[in-house]
């Protein structure tokens, strides 16, 4: 018997999009907990940031004038480039398209790019001469609360106050090992911590100090596989020079039919000041 059907009658049947889906991408997270710079128009592609150091008083000599002391700076400097990228969008397809593929696009690109950013500032961690964990490639040790309350007291140490201005950014397969042990040995899971950690598997603060997850963390030794350069640090341990912020611009090129789309920015990042941050050196028990 002759039916018809969907499969006769394909043609006649409308074709459904639904909204576009993107692929998972992380939030951009550092750069409101760095110090940031601008650099103005006309002012050439470096910044150089100042460092005075700490001074120590002494006992004066009633009647006697104290030794004069010589106030010298240190200076770090960053040279500032572009990042970006571009496609070209042919007028066929975006008039044949079913959702705006010139505002996705540009979204994809503004979240490449902040990556980008975040992933350049996040490298610093592994610049920093203070750490906990491990120490060479492959030597890295499980991360516990208990280091990154070392890394907190060797900030402290150094003279900042932890309950401002400080962060712990951590790779998300470092952060379950904090929270299994938060769970269970460390401290008991009644506590404030634990019960945070085992109702939505965020632990807020530590020691005071904010915890955050990024998988943009870096390799702790750019090679090991499961071995995170991780960070405990205040923002004065790591700078960014923004000269352009994240830009979308799109033209049309009428000889190829179509519209160029392009992301971009201007900065520069790095270490700022070394005693301020703290590498945590972790492995992670996730394979």
């Amino acid at each position: 018997m002759a039916l018809t059907n969907t499969t006769t009658l394909n043609d006649l049947l409308p074709a459904i999009t639904a909204e576009a889906l993107f692929v998972a991408s992380e939030k951009s997270l550092m750069k409101g907990l760095v110090r940031n710079y601008t650099l103005a128009p006309g002012t050439g592609k470096t910044v150089t940031v100042p460092i005075y150091p700490n001074q120590t008083a002494g006992a004066l000599t009633e009647a006697t004038a104290p030794p004069a002391t010589a106030i010298s700076t240190d200076g770090v400097t960053f040279t500032v480039s572009e990042v970006g990228l571009t496609a070209t969008v042919s007028d066929l397809s975006i008039v044949a398209s079913a959702s705006n593929v010139v505002a996705d696009i540009g979204r994809l690109f503004g979240e490449a790019i902040a990556r980008k950013m975040d992933a350049d500032m996040m490298a610093a961690f592994n610049t920093f001469s203070g750490q906990v964990g491990g120490s060479g490639e492959g030597l890295s040790g499980t991360a516990t609360p208990a280091l990154l309350f070392q890394a907190i007291a060797k900030l402290r140490a150094n003279g900042y106050d932890t309950s401002n201005d400080c962060a712990i950014v951590l790779h998300p397969n470092i952060a379950y090992d904090i929270a299994s042990t938060l769970t269970s040995t460390f401290a008991a899971p009644a506590s404030q911590v634990g019960n945070s950690a085992l109702a939505n598997g965020l632990m807020g603060t530590l020691g005071g100090v904010p915890v955050y997850q990024s998988s943009l963390v870096n390799l702790a030794d750019g090679s090991t596989a499961g071995d995170y350069g991780c960070g405990i640090f205040h923002k004065d341990a790591i700078g960014l020079a923004m000269m352009q912020d994240i830009k979308i611009e799109s033209q049309r090129e009428a000889t190829l039919r179509g519209f160029e789309i392009v992301g971009s920015a201007v900065y520069g990042t790095g270490e700022l000041y070394d005693g301020a941050g703290i590498r945590g050196s972790f492995d992670s028990t996730i394979v």
